[in-house]
């Protein structure tokens, strides 16, 4: 009798755990999945904001080289025109960043990174564990009971 139940027991433990150890990676796998869509909607959300400001800002640089190389000509000062070079640079880079291929260069090189620079990634004195917490907890915890 003893042995039919704890075969039983066995058996039931054995479904359990199964089903745990399935419960555990589903969740992990929709962990992973929110966090990719949260990290795309971020990227997608810095893709918008410098297309966003590169309109605004190309038409700044527009009236600007626009003033510039009319105030150049109507004074015949070339060092007006010196603004523009500077501000040539910003809007080549928003321009990159928004409709280029800047993001996949920069995916590139973050790749490379991770791949060949794996030492510059280190965090000081180490992973964090949960001792360095709870030794830290308790030297900032004033009231804790433990200490």
């Amino acid at each position: 009798m003893g042995f039919i139940f704890s075969k039983s027991m066995n058996e039931s433990m054995k479904n359990q755990k199964e089903f745990m150890l399935m419960n555990a990676r589903l969740q992990l796998e929709r962990q992973l999945i929110m966090q990719s869509e949260m990290r795309e909607r971020q990227m997608a959300m810095q893709i918008a904001w410098s297309r966003e400001f590169l309109k605004y800002f190309g038409t700044f640089f527009g009236f600007a080289a626009i003033s510039l190389t009319a105030g150049a000509i109507k004074r015949k000062k070339p060092a007006f025109l010196v603004p523009i070079v500077p501000l040539s640079f910003i809007l080549t880079y928003q321009y990159d960043l928004g409709y280029g291929t800047l993001l996949e260069r920069m995916k590139g090189e973050a790749e490379d990174i991770l791949e060949t620079e794996k030492s510059k990634l280190q965090l000081p004195r180490g992973m964090i564990t949960f001792e360095s917490i709870e030794k830290a907890r308790k030297e900032q915890s004033v009231f804790f009971i433990d200490k």
